[in-house]
């Protein structure tokens, strides 16, 4: 994970990553008991689904703060005039 130290300290994209992959476990399990399946293969299946959900999303957050983080540029031109062709 090659993040700058002012993104690497940022919990919130983390947080909501994980409060997204519970509601989804917990919407798997749910969906998972109306079939009434053993318990074990029930909590098997409900892992499994948070585990990739929660990879998928943890994934894209990186590499989304990665692709945007702007706190290492050096210069940063915050004019937004037309280019001056010669």
């Amino acid at each position: 994970m090659r993040l700058c130290s002012e993104c690497r300290n940022t919990p919130w994209p983390f947080v909501l990553v994980t409060t997204i992959a519970v509601v989804v476990s917990f919407l798997t399990w749910l969906t998972m008991g109306l079939s009434e399946p053993e318990p074990m293969f029930r909590i098997g299946v409900t892992a499994a689904v948070f585990v990739a959900v929660e990879g998928t999303l943890v994934h894209y957050v990186i590499s989304c703060i990665q692709r945007h983080c702007q706190h290492q540029a050096m210069y940063i031109d915050t004019r937004r005039g037309l280019d001056q062709g010669v």
